[in-house]
């Protein structure tokens, strides 16, 4: 399996931990001139934005180390993007991780750039 395909299994996997959580999933892999989003979903009426993030082990860190400034800002600037071309200004935003460490999921809320 190359790594792209691992990459949409596991935001599958993501997705199906994220309902479970009361996650509505509203988008899987937007993406634009702007960037990527893995997932978009709503939570108790707030829009969120999902990166998954996945490591077999931790010899290279923690997934969620691997989302730096650079990326965050493209999540941010994508989902700005998302947005305005669904027309949902009224919404409050949040950016999630889910971290994916071997067959360990764990959700991290408002990971960074809250607005």
């Amino acid at each position: 399996m190359n790594k792209r395909q691992k990459g949409s299994e596991q935001e599958i996997l993501a997705a199906g931990f994220l309902r479970q959580s009361g996650y509505e999933i509203l988008c899987l892999n937007f993406s634009s001139k702007t960037g990527e989003v893995d997932i978009i979903g709503l939570e108790n009426g707030i829009l969120c934005f999902i990166e998954v993030k996945y490591r077999r082990n931790l010899n290279t860190g923690f997934p969620a180390e691997a989302v730096t400034a650079s990326k965050q800002t493209k999540i941010i600037r994508t989902s700005e993007y998302y947005m305005m071309l669904n027309h949902l200004t009224g919404f409050d935003r949040r950016y999630d991780i889910v971290e994916i460490v071997g067959n360990r999921i764990r959700l991290i809320r408002n990971a960074f750039g809250g607005v």
